[in-house]
């Protein structure tokens, strides 16, 4: 489980094709002596497990299904990714309980700055943007986030300036797909209901 409270900038510095599917080398400027093999690390929002490490980076790999439904099935080496490790009992709980499994891929359809801050507009798949509701939370490329505005497909959030510098969202331009994950409370009560009738 996770917080979307990213804690590092990580950065893409291998891509390798697998007999099993793709792995992915990440520098970060964590201790990776404190990491674990097996450890679960959230990338961008997803929920990989580290299968080797060395001096500032560690490798993970990643399945099909997850390059087909994320965004990482576009990662390149250089790319800078949202870091996150697993909440640990007892941890402050800063954004909102994140499960690390991607929901759907959203679209940047507009970025408009306010005051220091910036509000972005995401169109949500279906059906996915029934279960976003104004004043509650996202995960954006694994950033917790209150959702602002809906309007159909679309949802507003508004970034403050330390999560835009600090995060990659204040590299999104319009028109770039973001991993989405949805209010963990949203998706049960949805099964919940289709189980119901």
């Amino acid at each position: 489980m996770f917080t979307g409270i990213i804690t590092d900038v990580g950065r893409v510095r291998r891509v390798a094709a697998t007999e099993r599917d793709r792995r992915y080398e990440v520098e970060t400027a964590w201790d990776v002596s404190g990491i674990d093999m097996g450890a679960s690390i959230s990338h961008a929002g997803c929920c990989l497990t580290v299968v080797e490490k060395g001096d500032g980076w560690f490798a993970v790999e990643v399945s099909n299904e997850t390059l087909s439904r994320t965004t990482l099935g576009d990662w390149t080496e250089g790319r800078p990714v949202n870091l996150e490790r697993a909440a640990r009992l007892g941890d402050e709980l800063g954004g909102h309980i994140v499960s690390g499994h991607v929901d759907g891929l959203g679209v940047v359809r507009a970025i408009t700055p306010e005051g220091g801050s910036h509000r972005v507009e995401i169109e949500a798949p279906e059906p996915l943007h029934r279960y976003i509701a104004a004043k509650g939370s996202i995960t954006v490329d694994g950033v917790s986030l209150t959702v602002n505005t809906v309007d159909g497909r679309l949802f507003g959030v508004n970034i403050i300036p330390h999560t835009w510098e600090v995060t990659t969202l204040g590299r999104l331009k319009v028109g770039d797909r973001v991993n989405l994950e949805i209010d963990m409370l949203a998706r049960y009560l949805a099964r919940w209901q289709e189980t119901a009738r």
